[in-house]
């Protein structure tokens, strides 16, 4: 990105100005990466817990597979996710608050005994897993933007910075430049007066 600006002073403070935003914003673009990356890993090492936390309840119920058979499964659905948002490091994430369910209505003389439990696993194993999608959902916003926030701070640190040094550089040589070449043509025309005078 190529750096536009005029050699005067004008353009000169612009350059300050815009040199000074950018080393101020730096350190906070930094930080907020920093911040992103460590939450990024923190929802995604959650999202694993809880896949490996509902992996290891399935194998808990493996000696119930037979009885499984039996159970109906249209009895207990999701009824409703409640959920509420949360900002970390100016990203808006999901938390989950509460999974509802509904659940059909049941003749517990006809049904075997442990349909009850049976749908109480069938919930905790439920909440396991919709909380585990709403990690990985975070996981992914965070990255995204952390992601976005990456490309600023190299975009100021390789680009911007040094190419607003660069600029600011130019300007001030071209400027002592021109004040040098003044003061000498200054010199010359004050020799000159007085070789006329002195004649």
């Amino acid at each position: 990105m190529a750096i536009r600006f005029q050699y005067n002073k004008t353009s000169l403070q612009h350059l300050n100005k815009q040199l000074k935003i950018r080393l101020r914003a730096l350190p906070t673009l930094q930080s907020k990466e920093a911040a992103l990356r460590m939450e990024v890993k923190r929802a995604k090492d959650q999202a694993e817990e809880l896949l490996r936390k509902l992996e290891s309840r399935m194998k808990e119920y493996d000696n119930m597979v037979r009885l499984w058979g039996e159970f109906e499964t249209d009895l207990i659905s999701v009824k409703d996710v409640n959920m509420s948002v949360k900002k970390i490091a100016g990203v808006k994430t999901p938390i989950l608050e509460d999974v509802i369910f509904e659940m059909k209505e049941f003749s517990f003389f006809n049904k075997p005994g442990w349909f009850l439990s049976g749908i109480k696993i069938l919930e905790s194993l439920v909440k396991i897993s919709i909380e585990s999608e709403f990690f990985v959902r975070k996981m992914e916003l965070l990255d995204f933007a952390r992601k976005k926030t990456t490309q600023k701070v190299n975009l100021y640190e390789k680009v911007q910075i040094p190419g607003y040094e660069e600029a600011i550089s130019k300007v001030k040589r071209f400027l002592e430049d021109e004040e040098n070449l003044s003061k000498s043509s200054q010199k010359i025309v004050k020799k000159r007066q007085q070789q006329k005078e002195a004649a």
